[in-house]
């Protein structure tokens, strides 16, 4: 039944958390909240996958598990098991803060460590949960602000080389490519810009499928991985093996730290479309299910799982803030999750498709980060000394890893991934140069629009 709003909650909301919307309208509202998040969900690991070399079948079965962990955790967030999960209407998938250090650690240490080091530091945020009104203090809009931007940043070469074609593809740079990759580019750009309601909402996804249908006579398209996948699948535990590289592991500590500051602001920003703060239980229940679910996702083969900032901006969008709305949308994740074929159909996306759409995500990820400083933070000498030094050195050793050739291997790999450099040296400089103060709005990660 629809709620009926109040003037406090204001005229925006159609159905409050609790409200339970007819089916034929919630089922609808569900399939809603999957387009404007199935990209990312399945497009980031397709990403991962690529760049530390896993073949047609493994990339198959991450794919499969993306969908299907996120669909549990989203689940657990939504009606919660024990102390874990909001009870709210949050979406979860892999962020892409941890496509570039998961990259990094895969092509140093191998398949093994990703998951390794996704398992061993989910904890942090378990841990986050308990202090985060503590350790907020440490991420101010301006700090945040950076690490968003250099999320953005550091993917670049990624997105450009998808585009091209494929990281060491034969036709890498070839016309066919750049021109498929251009079709999901404009259209995507197009149905954002010109339209409005669903088609603006999904607007990446609607370009994805064009360019798919497109790439069929271009002779870009295989499917013949469909075939031999099977129609139903189960999880298999520890697929890949688990390996524990210190290293690996705190570049993966520092990727949960932020992403548990964007959980603290996309649960604000949850609890804010219903004109109230969320409740010290609802903020540790959210950061213990990003943990747990993350540990989960590592066991089975899948990469980390966080909060989808987009969706929170679709409930603002829509004033549909039902948890029953999101849990279709977990049930429709996790039932697409046990068919591989579905998931082999996704996997077999080109090259460029990909590369169109993550210029555009990564692209959104850098504006984002750039309006949260605009918006948020006084342009004083101070601050722009800040990002200035900050995003230098991340991008920096992001495309320039052989500078730090010096070091020991272990910290070469550190020091080249620029989300942890750039993002510490943010942390500390605001820290120690004069001139500073408390944030006392809410996380900038509540004012993102998709960081995912």
């Amino acid at each position: 039944m629809e709620t009926d709003t109040t003037d406090s909650e204001s005229s925006i909301v159609q159905y409050a958390i609790e409200d339970k919307p007819p089916l034929g309208e919630a089922i609808p509202l569900g399939l809603q909240h999957l387009g404007a998040m199935f990209l990312s969900t399945v497009a980031l690991p397709l990403v991962i996958a690529g760049a530390i070399g896993l073949d047609g079948a493994q990339t198959t079965y991450v794919v499969q598990m993306a969908l299907l962990v996120a669909g549990l955790a989203t689940l657990v967030q939504v009606y919660s098991v024990g102390p874990v999960g909001a009870r709210l209407p949050v979406v979860m998938g892999t962020s892409a803060i941890f496509v570039a250090p998961l990259i990094s650690i895969g092509t140093s240490f191998g398949v093994a460590a990703v998951f390794g080091a996704v398992i061993v530091a989910a904890p942090v945020e378990m841990v986050i949960g308990y202090f985060y009104d503590d350790l907020r203090q440490l991420f101010p809009p301006l700090v945040t602000s950076i690490v968003v931007m250099l999320v953005g940043l550091t993917l670049i070469p990624v997105a450009m080389d998808y585009a091209a074609g494929g990281p060491g593809a034969e036709s890498y740079g070839a016309f066919v490519n750049i021109g498929l990759a251009l079709l999901v580019f404009v259209v995507a750009i197009g149905l954002n810009q010109f339209f409005e309601g669903f088609l603006s909402v999904a607007s990446v996804l609607v370009a994805v499928v064009v360019g798919y249908i497109a790439s069929i006579p271009l002779g870009l398209l295989d499917l013949s991985g469909v075939g031999s996948a099977g129609l139903i699948s189960l999880p298999s535990p520890l697929e890949f093996g688990v390996s524990f590289e210190p290293t690996a592991i705190l570049i993966v500590a520092f990727a949960y730290l932020i992403t548990s500051i964007e959980t603290i602001g996309d649960i604000e920003g949850t609890t804010g479309v219903v004109d109230r703060q969320p409740s010290n239980e609802e903020m540790e229940g959210g950061l213990l299910a990003d943990g747990v679910m993350s540990m989960v996702a590592g066991a089975f083969g899948a990469f980390p799982n966080t909060s989808f900032s987009q969706n929170v901006g679709l409930i603002g969008f829509t004033g549909v803030a039902s948890r029953f709305v999101v849990a279709i949308c977990g049930v429709f994740l996790v039932l697409l999750g046990f068919f591989p074929k579905v998931a082999a159909v996704i996997s077999a996306m080109p090259d460029p498709v990909l590369g169109g759409a993550a210029i555009v995500l990564f692209g959104m990820i850098f504006s984002i980060g750039l309006r949260i400083f605009a918006d948020r933070v006084a342009s004083s000498q101070r601050n722009l000394t800040i990002v200035a030094v900050s995003i230098v050195l991340g991008v920096g050793v992001e495309v320039r890893p052989d500078a730090v050739s010096a070091f020991p291997e272990e910290i070469q790999v550190l020091l080249g991934s620029g989300l942890l450099v750039g993002g510490l040296t943010a942390v500390v400089l605001n820290a120690v140069l004069p001139g500073g103060r408390a944030p006392t709005e809410p996380t900038a990660a509540s004012e993102s629009a998709t960081t995912e």
